[in-house]
C-alpha cells in the first residue's frame, strides 16, 4: 500500500481494534464501500489497523481512532464530518474531483445551485485574486465546493461591482467577496461556508468554531409544538434573515434540539426553550437578563453582547478548568452506573477496595510498631530499675560492712585502754 497507494486516490479508515467509535462505524464503513464501487468511483476505500501499522499511521498524522483521510497524490484530507455513509461518500466525491470546477452554462450553475445550498463561484479571467481563490479551494475542499464561471453563465439577478469577483451563493440570495470589508478571503471563505440559519448539534458547534464567531442558538423541543417553542425559534430566523447586514461577521444563529448536549458544554441545567450565545474560543456564554418577547428584544440582547454590556459567563479561567474536571468526572460515574450498574460497581469498588486494603494494612503496622516500641521501652526501664535497685542494695551492704570495719577497731582501742589500765 505504501509503494502503490499513489497510484490511486484511496479513501482509508485508521482504526484500533478496542475502539468502541471503530466498531460503531463498521457497518456505515463497509455501506460506503458497496456503494462507491457500485457507482464506478475511481476512489478505493479500504481501512487499516493503526495499532498493527503504527509507523504508516503516525505518517499520516493520525492521531485518534477512527481517522477517515483521502489520500491523493501526495496530499492527505481529513474528514471531519458526520460519520454517515452519505456524507461520507459526498466527501469523497468532493475532494477525488476536481479542485475547481466549471460552470460551463446556466442550465449547469441551476442544477448545482439546487444540489448545494452553500456554493462558492470565482467569476473572471486568470488574477491574482483567481491564485489566491484556487489556493484557499485546496485547503477548504474537505469543507465545500468551489467552482468557477463565465459572467454570461451566472442568473440575470446578479450585479457584481467588478471583475474578476468571487460569490457565494446561499439563503435564496448572494453575496461578493470584498476585500476591504471582509479581509483575509481565506477567513471569508470558511466564515461563509454554512448558511445563515443552521440546525445546530454538537459537531456543527464544533466546526463553527473555526469560524470565529459567536453561536446564537434558540435551544428548543423540535417535537414540542407549543407556542413558546415556535416563537423563539422564529425571532432567531428572523434576526438572521433580516439583520444580516448588521450582524452576520460576527454571529452565527440557528436552533438545537434539547438541552443535553448544551447543558454539559455550560455545566449548568438550561431550561428550556431558551435562547443562549456562545463564544466557543473561550467558552463563555451569555445569558439574556430578561425575556425575549419580539425581535427587537434579541437585536437588543445581541448589541449588548456587541459593547461588552452583556455579562459574560463560563470561561476557560482556573477556576472553570478546575469544575470542568470535577464535571466530567461526575458525569463518567454517573454515566458508566446508568448504563451499567455492575460493572460500575467492578470498576469504582474494586480500585477503593485495595486503597483500603493498603490503608488498613499500613495504620495495622504501625500499630503494632508503636506496641513493640512501647514493650520494649518498658522492658528497658525495667531492667534499669533491677539496676538500680542492685546497686542500692551493693552500696547498703557497702554501708554494713564500714560498720562491722568500725565496731572492730573501737573493740580493739578497747582491750589496748583495758590493759593499760591494768
Amino acid at each position: 500500500f505504501k509503494e502503490n497507494r499513489k497510484d490511486d486516490i484511496w479513501l482509508v479508515d485508521f482504526y484500533a481494534p478496542w475502539c468502541g467509535h471503530c466498531k460503531k462505524l463498521e457497518p456505515v464503513w463497509n455501506e460506503v464501500g458497496i456503494e462507491m464501487k457500485t457507482m464506478g468511483s475511481p476512489v478505493k476505500v479500504g481501512k487499516m489497523d493503526a495499532t498493527s501499522f503504527s509507523s504508516i499511521a503516525s505518517e499520516f498524522g493520525v492521531r485518534g481512532y477512527p481517522t477517515i483521510k483521502l489520500l491523493k497524490g501526495d496530499l492527505a484530507y481529513n474528514y471531519r464530518g458526520p460519520r454517515t455513509k452519505d456524507d461520507i461518500i459526498e466527501f469523497a466525491n468532493r475532494v477525488a474531483g476536481p479542485l475547481i470546477r466549471p460552470l460551463p452554462s446556466q442550465h449547469m450553475f441551476e442544477h448545482v445551485q439546487r444540489r448545494h445550498r452553500v456554493l462558492f463561484v470565482y467569476v473572471g479571467g486568470e488574477s491574482p485574486l483567481k491564485e489566491k481563490y484556487v489556493e484557499v479551494a485546496s485547503e477548504l475542499i474537505v469543507y465545500t465546493y468551489f467552482f468557477s464561471a463565465s459572467e454570461d453563465v451566472l442568473p440575470e439577478y446578479v450585479t457584481l461591482p467588478e471583475f474578476p469577483a468571487v460569490v457565494v451563493f446561499k439563503d435564496g440570495t448572494y453575496f461578493v467577496y470584498d476585500e476591504y470589508e471582509d479581509g483575509d478571503l481565506s477567513s471569508w471563505i470558511n466564515r461563509e461556508r454554512f448558511q445563515g440559519y443552521l440546525n445546530v448539534d454538537g459537531f456543527t458547534l464544533y466546526e463553527l468554531g473555526d469560524t470565529g464567531k459567536l453561536v446564537a442558538i434558540a435551544v428548543i423541543d423540535d417535537k414540542n409544538s407549543s407556542v413558546e417553542h415556535t416563537r423563539l425559534k422564529s425571532i432567531i430566523q428572523e434576526v438572521a434573515r433580516d439583520y444580516r447586514d448588521h450582524f452576520h461577521r460576527d454571529f452565527q444563529f440557528g436552533h438545537m434540539d434539547g438541552n443535553d448536549y448544551i447543558n454539559s458544554l455550560l455545566m449548568d441545567d438550561l431550561t428550556i426553550p431558551t435562547i443562549v450565545v456562545l463564544n466557543t474560543s473561550n467558552q463563555q456564554y451569555f445569558l439574556p437578563d430578561r425575556h425575549i418577547e419580539n425581535t427587537e428584544d434579541m437585536v437588543q440582547f445581541i448589541n449588548n453582547i456587541l459593547d461588552g454590556t452583556a455579562e459574560a459567563q463560563g470561561g476557560d479561567g482556573l477556576l472553570q478548568r478546575i469544575k470542568r474536571i470535577i464535571y466530567d468526572a461526575k458525569s463518567t460515574v454517573v454515566s458508566v452506573f446508568k448504563s451499567s450498574p455492575l460493572l460500575g460497581c467492578f470498576l469504582f469498588g474494586l480500585p477503593l477496595g485495595v486503597i483500603s486494603i493498603m490503608c488498613y494494612g499500613i495504620c495495622t503496622a504501625d500499630t503494632d510498631g508503636g506496641v513493640d516500641e512501647h514493650e520494649a521501652a518498658k522492658k528497658e526501664n525495667g531492667d534499669r530499675e533491677l539496676t538500680d535497685e542492685g546497686s542500692e542494695e551493693e552500696q547498703e551492704e557497702e554501708k554494713n560492712g564500714k560498720y562491722t570495719e568500725l565496731s572492730d577497731g573501737e573493740l580493739k582501742q578497747k582491750d589496748i585502754m583495758e590493759k593499760k589500765k591494768d
